[in-house]
């Protein structure tokens, strides 16, 4: 089966690609056949659950702003950036039917806060050029037909082959495999002499010691490993505001101000995703890495201390702590001071708040550590003993080296006709619509390359 141009992977990238090269032979006037092959039933079965199934589609950000937030080698992804900035895939959308709304931290979202528009406006808008989508379309492998790479064969699992004289690879990471990532174009990429920037997860959970109720010393740890008593004590919370910040072999790495999440997988939220990346590359290079929990970052430490003291006091002088114990007076204190929900895992995780003094045979006193409080509201610390995986991690890190590609065009630099676009490629940023945004910039502009290349080779 012959079609000019062939894009493996119908998600986010390979849609894009597809509607912008076939937008781009349409308006030369040029008759060729784009086809995408999803091996799913759907396509872009990870655009669906983005964001919670919201979808934030992109960041509104200016390069300068935006770039900050890409974490491998931002200027390779500038030209695509620029062909298609966030405020144009915006117009794109709204110029297909779909309304957005622009929310805190400039992410862009459907007004209806559907994913399921965002993949519709993408198919439609390539059904709407003639691009041919096949799904339960599983390729089995790829090779150049001719020296030279003048055209491709495709093979696909149940045994059709497809023939193509442009190939566009966008087949994703390894983050979410059950949508369809499971790693194919890093094989087949490194088959064809691509090399390739060693993959770890991206944007997932960070697993503290004693969360899970395993003895398992791998790294991996399986979002569906079964909580310790802290884990359920802790699963379920949502901390704004904070400031949290990442050690490495007991150096701080960085640092960031927000919201975390407490889960089933880990350590979650936008500023534990945000940290994640480096935090899973140094447990893989086997460092020891920590997290730092400040639940009062707009105070000092001395300000903090002042206050919890006239906290304690007020207690003191109130009628209805006269007949309860330490304990129950502390558990009132921290209860002024944290959600109610959070006091039983951080009394047990800081255990110096209370003394106990023993006065006799059978008579103790127990003491609350006011300025010990103060010191773990400030710094509440957490080993990391591990990661959740591919299965939940939101970006795949590392993939095919884009040293290996033009960034103009997304073209190969070592097989002619080829053309790699998204996650495939050794591009990740952290959360907040800025992957998706890559996705579809770095889509479009190796689906404009592929046609001007395949009209440039007619024309010659």
């Amino acid at each position: 089966m012959k079609s000019e141009i062939i894009i493996i992977g119908g998600g986010a990238s390979g849609l894009m690609a597809a509607y912008h090269a076939a937008r781009t032979l349409v308006d030369a006037g040029r008759s060729a056949q784009v086809t995408v092959l999803e091996k799913m039933p759907r396509p872009a079965r990870k655009v669906m659950i983005t964001g919670k199934g919201r979808c934030n589609f992109t960041n509104v950000k200016e390069w300068n702003e935006f770039s900050a937030h890409i974490r491998s080698k931002p200027n390779f992804v500038k030209s695509a950036f620029y062909n298609l900035p966030p405020q144009a895939v915006v117009g794109w959308f709204e110029g297909f039917g779909m309304p957005a709304v622009v929310e805190r931290g400039d992410r862009a979202f459907p007004v209806s806060h559907h994913a399921s528009d965002v993949v519709d406006t993408l198919v439609n808008a390539c059904l709407s050029l003639g691009v041919k989508i096949i799904t339960e379309a599983e390729v089995a492998s790829i090779a150049q037909e001719l020296p030279g790479g003048a055209f491709f064969r495709v093979m696909l699992a149940d045994g059709q082959e497809y023939v193509c004289q442009k190939l566009i690879v966008a087949t994703g990471g390894l983050s979410y495999p059950t949508t369809g990532s499971t790693g194919d174009g890093l094989r087949w990429a490194e088959a064809l002499g691509h090399r390739i920037v060693p993959t770890f997860p991206s944007l997932t959970a960070l697993v503290p010691k004693g969360y899970k109720l395993t003895e398992d010393k791998d790294l991996h740890i399986d979002r569906s490993t079964q909580l310790s008593e802290l884990g359920q004590a802790l699963c379920g919370i949502q901390l704004k505001n904070i400031q949290l910040s990442l050690q490495i072999e007991g150096t701080e790495a960085d640092s960031e101000f927000g919201d975390i999440d407490f889960t089933d997988g880990g350590l979650e939220g936008p500023v534990g995703f945000q940290l994640s990346r480096k935090a899973v590359k140094a447990l893989v290079n086997g460092s020891r890495v920590s997290l730092v929990l400040d639940l009062k970052p707009g105070v000092d430490l001395t300000e903090l201390t002042v206050r919890v003291k006239e906290l304690w006091a007020e207690i003191d002088k109130d009628p209805r702590s006269k007949r309860l114990r330490e304990k129950e007076r502390c558990r009132i204190l921290l209860g002024k001071l944290m959600p109610w929900d959070l006091i039983p895992a951080f009394t047990a995780m800081n255990p110096g708040i209370l003394t106990l003094e023993r006065q006799g045979r059978t008579d103790t006193k127990v003491w609350v550590n006011l300025v010990t409080i103060a010191k773990a509201l400030k710094a509440w610390k957490f080993d990391i003993a591990g990661h959740v995986g591919y299965e939940r991690a939101v970006v795949t890190a590392g993939g095919v080296s884009t040293d290996d590609f033009v960034a103009k065009t997304m073209a190969s630099r070592v097989v002619p006709g080829l053309y790699l676009c998204g996650e495939v490629l050794d591009i990740d940023a952290d959360t907040g619509g800025y992957n998706l945004q890559l996705a579809f910039s770095t889509g479009a502009l190796a689906g404009l390359n592929a046609a001007k290349s395949l009209m440039n080779d007619r024309y010659d």
